[in-house]
């Protein structure tokens, strides 16, 4: 296991988006940006990926500790900033008095309908199915002399 799957698992376990994580490394004052990070968290066989060093795991993990337990002087609950994370991260649930309302379908009936003039919708002729393998009779192995 390398450190961008360990950067993976955190940014997964922890429901962190990019704009998160670049908060953390600005805690310990390493900055990077959005483009950068996103590099890591891609598929080893991207062009444009990029292997994630030491230093940059070093200072996430420092920075996480800080994200999450705070300082001496301003001490944080971790659950507490973990359960906010969950509320943000989860998807919006929508309802039909959300949003703009729908106008209902009505169509126009100026129009005469030819019936039978369209010939995508004709009824079609029924064709006789025909069977390309034959009904073969398995024996199992055994002879059955009678």
């Amino acid at each position: 296991m390398n450190n961008n799957d360990i950067f993976k698992k955190l940014r997964v376990a922890l429901m962190l988006r990019d704009d998160q994580i670049e908060e953390i490394l600005m805690l310990v004052d390493f900055r990077m940006s959005k483009g950068e990070l996103g590099n890591f968290f891609r598929s080893e066989d991207h062009p444009k990926f990029m292997e994630c060093g030491d230093q940059v795991l070093r200072n996430f993990l420092n920075g996480l500790v800080i994200y999450l337990r705070g300082t001496k002087e301003s001490p944080k609950i971790p659950a507490d900033v973990i359960a906010k994370h969950r509320i943000e991260a989860k998807p919006k649930e929508f309802t039909k008095s959300e949003g703009a309302p729908k106008k209902d379908f009505k169509p126009k009936t100026d129009f005469k309908k030819k019936p039978g003039s369209n010939p995508k919708f004709a009824p079609k002729k029924q064709t006789k199915k025909i069977e390309i393998v034959e009904k073969v009779q398995y024996k199992n192995g055994k002879n059955t002399k009678g």
